[in-house]
């Protein structure tokens, strides 16, 4: 069966602050190392109120500092947010304290709004230059060559696994020409999945990083003992895209008996359209929305993420989720 990882945004829900929500983050980094994830993902976004991962390096490092064999990265860092000599460094930094278990996922979105991008000292058309950025970045990790005006210290001529994300074909395209991993965010914009499968699959180039295509697919996945209570707890999730489209992004909040009192039938569509790619409900439900996920669109790994409002009922969704691909395997 393939390898399963997680996406992690250290959620901050609403009663509770970011020590709890850091606290969380490395408690569940070391389940999944127990229970046979394969990575750890962080996600960077600024100016959210319900995300903590905003110094997403940082948090890998404390992640990596708690766990001793899970591969744990970033899924990733916004690379029109930073010069790409600096992200060398930090990763760079991060792979030197932790061998052989760092990973560097890169996006071209700012994931922040126009205001914070400003206050970043970065612009949104600066996600122009992302072609030429990731090329820059990955020099800075080959290394450095006699007379080299700039290195990257450390970070030249040490191994960190660098995949491209994606909602677009425009990912797809560039990691396919680069010959590089290629992650796609089907677990909240899922309408180019197929497409761009199919355009990174057919115009791989291999490179000295990776010999043939490897595709991971996001996926929303809220496990628990029955459909109905897996149900409630995704209401959470559902909630935060509704409220981040009304552009009231919050807190995360709690749980709620009847999803249907709290949205328009527009943005309805609006949510169930973004989070199509999700597997919600009791074991059995679980195991076959993940093979039939599988079976259909083939991807050589799985990020899950579980956006869900308890921090012991989050545990259990990702126990569950590793059950079902156990009952999988064994299959």
């Amino acid at each position: 069966m393939i390898p399963f990882s997680i996406l992690d945004l250290a959620p901050v829900t609403e009663g509770s602050d970011t020590t709890q929500a850091f606290r969380n983050t490395l408690d569940l980094a070391q389940l999944g190392e127990r229970l046979g994830y394969t990575r750890y993902w962080l996600a960077e976004h600024h100016n959210m109120p319900g995300i903590a991962s905003a110094a997403t390096a940082v948090l890998i490092g404390h992640v990596a500092g708690g766990t001793s064999t899970i591969r744990v990265g970033a899924g990733g860092i916004m690379l029109p947010n930073h010069a790409p000599l600096q992200v060398a460094e930090q990763f760079g930094t991060l792979a030197s304290l932790y061998p052989g278990r760092i990973d560097l996922g890169l996006g071209r979105a700012p994931g922040t709004d126009q205001p914070t991008a400003r206050a970043l000292r970065r612009y949104f058309d600066s996600a122009d230059a992302f072609p030429n950025d990731v090329r820059e970045l990955l020099g800075y990790f080959e290394p450095a060559r006699p007379g080299q005006a700039v290195r990257a210290v450390p970070g030249a001529g040490i191994e960190v696994p660098v995949w491209l994300l994606g909602s677009s074909l425009f990912s797809a395209r560039l990691s396919a020409e680069l010959g590089l991993p290629f992650a796609f965010a089907s677990h909240f914009a899922p309408d180019a999945m197929d497409e761009a499968l199919a355009l990174y699959r057919r115009d791989f180039r291999p490179s000295a990083r990776l010999a043939a295509p490897y595709a991971m697919l996001g996926i929303n996945v809220v496990a628990a003992d029955s459909d109905a209570k897996a149900r409630r707890l995704f209401t959470t999730q559902q909630q935060s895209f509704i409220n981040l489209r009304r552009g009231r992004p919050g807190l995360i909040p709690p749980p709620i008996d009847d999803i249907e009192t709290y949205w328009t039938p527009v943005e309805k569509f609006g949510v169930e359209q973004a989070l199509a790619c999700a597997v919600v409900g009791g074991p059995a439900t679980v195991r076959d929305g993940l093979a039939a996920f599988v079976a259909r669109h083939r991807p050589d790994e799985l990020m899950i993420t579980a956006n869900v409002f308890d921090h012991a009922a989050r545990r259990y969704s990702f126990e569950l989720a590793m059950a079902a691909r156990a009952a999988l395997s064994g299959a």
